[in-house]
């Protein structure tokens, strides 16, 4: 992980939501990603998502103006992107999936390439056990959308070695983001202390208290939360959310971390949130 003067190239492992925004954010800022995909349909999607994901964060000022984009290649193998200089995986917020891809990976790139996951609540140390050179992986935890929010959780697991936190570092710098790193455990600092509260928003809406636009209205009114807690779940993913607050709740034992049963329904319903076009709030068309 000592070649700093190597043009970063990345492997993006999933094109979920936050592999295409990664993915998406990287291309903006001119540089090479090769996006890994087994789901076939997902996999055909990929092009156009990031183009409309690149349109949008253009419209909004989210990048550098005038840089040449960097070129786009998507697949089903991990072996069409062994030359890439850093490896984020963005798969689904399971330990034995992310754990599997990682491991696979880790076999294909060389010794001094970075492996990142990208997670909101699984502890990197975790996964670290499931490759052989436990140093070389470091966890991030970009926000939706990531380029529009520029700074991210860096996680660093306690068998992570300097030089992929240096690695990490500079891909951040050429991404125009800012890290700020914490230590590892259980939804590191923004889902552990985010995921619990926005559970409790959904309780209160599910016990009748309040309507979902009173309780993101107080929120964002009188506490300042910028979006709401409940337009930040339908962003963030209801199956998402529902998957993080399960890893929070099997290994703090909080149960407030027990996903609620009107976030379980939604979810069963195919309710997903914007990405799905309906959650706690209507958008009116899918988004890919």
């Amino acid at each position: 992980m000592s070649g700093h003067a190597e043009a970063p190239r990345l492997m993006v492992l999933g094109a979920g939501t936050m592999g295409l925004g990664i993915t998406s954010l990287a291309v903006g800022h001119g540089i090479p990603v090769t996006v890994v995909e087994v789901d076939e349909a997902r996999a055909g999607r990929t092009r156009a998502a990031v183009t409309e994901r690149l349109r949008m964060a253009q419209l909004m000022g989210a990048l550098p103006a005038g840089r040449p984009r960097g070129e786009l290649a998507v697949t089903a193998s991990p072996a069409d992107g062994r030359d890439a200089t850093a490896v984020v995986e963005a798969v689904t917020e399971d330990t034995p999936t992310k754990a599997k891809v990682l491991e696979a990976v880790a076999g294909l790139t060389g010794a001094q390439v970075p492996l990142i996951s990208n997670t909101s609540s699984i502890p990197i140390d975790e996964l670290a056990g499931f490759i052989a050179d436990p140093a070389r992986l470091v966890g991030t935890h970009f926000m939706n959308p990531p380029y529009l929010i520029p700074t991210v959780e860096v996680i660093r697991g306690p068998r992570t070695g300097d030089a992929v936190m240096s690695a990490v570092t500079d891909l951040l710098r050429a991404l125009e983001r800012k890290p700020v790193v914490v230590g590892d455990g259980p939804g590191f600092v923004t889902s552990r202390v985010l995921h619990p509260m926005i559970n409790d928003a959904i309780r209160v809406v599910q016990e009748g208290t309040a309507t979902v636009e009173a309780v993101d209205d107080l929120m964002r009114e009188c506490l300042g939360h910028r979006t709401g807690p409940l337009r930040t779940a339908d962003l963030i993913g209801l199956d998402n959310l529902a998957d993080s607050l399960r890893v929070l709740y099997e290994r703090t034992g909080d149960s407030r971390c027990a996903p609620s049963e009107l976030l379980l329904e939604k979810v069963r319903d195919g309710h997903l949130g914007r990405k799905s076009g309906r959650g706690f709030y209507a958008y009116g068309k899918e988004l890919a």
